[in-house]
């Protein structure tokens, strides 16, 4: 039995400051680029606005990936087109900056954080920062056995709630969020239609890197086979992650829950962030209001789980080499928001100067007044001009 009681955060997590959404969405009604002229970023600036609590929005100095890392057991089958317990061979080509994210971090000028929750390598082959999380050595083949344990799924997620607590309180002010895994979609999948009530078929996609038919079939046999062993425990969120999850996808739920609680908006990636993001959801209904999906990857079960969140990806690239690499290029989107809703000038200060300024003009500046004089101007002079000649004879 777990000690950890999820119902603790939907009393802990609280909207975006709708309020100031109010004043951020005032606000630019008075600039001077129309209302919708700039299309989607106008909400993004608005939703930036209300999860920051400031009006102008501040800019988004601090962001960071950090992606959460596993093997799964599932991957012995053939469902990956990766081998079964490679997931290290991609947490090392990150390190050394030669993957895609790697690529796209170093040229954003955004830190790159990873957490080994189950790579199926030998410690000491990995920096300790890395490696000093792992829940196990690889997470259990989820067709014919748990994924975890409970107290191993309780351990993951709480990794996941401390690394959310380091990164607000280092100053981290967006987080980019992805994972690194073999044979994560298929956990991520079953998780998606045991919360949505669909069938295999619907979410199963062919993964980061692509597989041909005979793998997808197996890969949908793998998630029916574990849907059936989701189906009894989806009143318990926590049970649903040790049976059918993993513990990269436990800790990243735990992560996403409790960036909500520290109001520390996040960019989602893939199919395996949204995943998450539908089990954090069932646990706390407000917490999908401090994320965003970064893109669309095209697998079937992101879609699913992101349209049963209603949220919308920024980006439609059909980016899934994973990594964080898709939401990486929803990050500069994010951040242009947040420079035009902060530095676009605003009309109102314009129009108000435009009004004031006849009336600092001193008269006798012909700068100002030689030929600007309207019809009752020249009526008014003119009865004057005439009431002082008629007073010269006196």
């Amino acid at each position: 039995m777990s000690s950890l009681n999820l119902d603790d955060f939907t009393d802990l997590i609280e909207r975006p400051d709708g309020g100031v959404r109010r004043d951020a969405e005032a606000r630019r009604e008075r600039q001077i680029v129309p209302p919708g002229a700039l299309g989607r970023l106008d909400d993004l600036g608005e939703w930036l606005a209300a999860a920051q609590g400031a009006v102008p929005v501040r800019p988004v100095e601090r962001p960071r990936v950090v992606l959460f890392a596993g093997d799964h057991g599932i991957a012995a089958l053939g469902v990956s087109g990766r081998a079964a317990g490679s997931a290290g061979e991609l947490v090392r080509s990150v390190l050394e900056g030669g993957s895609p994210a790697a690529v796209l971090a170093r040229r954003l000028g955004v830190p790159v954080r990873i957490v080994d929750m189950a790579l199926d390598c030998e410690p000491d082959s990995l920096p300790d920062a890395v490696v000093e999380h792992r829940v196990r050595r690889g997470s259990g083949r989820i067709d014919i056995e748990d994924a975890l344990t409970l107290e191993e799924a309780e351990a993951a997620f709480n990794t996941g709630v401390a690394i959310a607590n380091e990164e607000a309180d280092s100053g981290t002010d967006l987080v980019v969020l992805g994972d690194v895994s073999v044979g994560g979609t298929t956990p991520a999948s079953v998780l998606i239609a045991a919360l949505c009530g669909t069938d295999a078929s619907v979410v199963t996609g062919r993964g980061g890197l692509a597989i041909d038919d005979l793998a997808w079939m197996r890969k949908c046999a793998a998630i029916r086979d574990a849907l059936r062993r989701a189906r009894p425990v989806l009143g318990d969120q926590l049970q649903l992650l040790a049976t059918v999850g993993g513990a990269d996808l436990a800790a990243m739920t735990g992560f996403l829950l409790q960036s909500a609680v520290r109001k520390l908006p996040v960019i989602l990636d893939g199919v395996v962030a949204a995943a998450c993001a539908l089990v954090g959801q069932r646990v706390a209904f407000r917490a999908p209001d401090w994320w965003l999906a970064g893109q669309n990857s095209g697998e079937p079960g992101q879609a699913k789980a992101l349209d049963r969140m209603a949220l919308e990806p920024l980006l439609d690239h059909g980016v899934t080499v994973g990594e964080g690499a898709g939401a990486l290029l929803a990050l500069p989107l994010v951040q242009a928001a947040a420079a035009l809703a902060a530095e676009l000038p605003l009309r109102a200060e314009e129009l108000t100067e435009t009004e004031e300024a006849p009336e600092t003009v001193e008269t006798g500046n012909s700068a100002e007044t030689d030929g600007a004089v309207d019809a009752d101007e020249t009526v008014a002079a003119d009865t004057a001009v005439g009431a002082e000649e008629t007073k010269k004879p006196e």
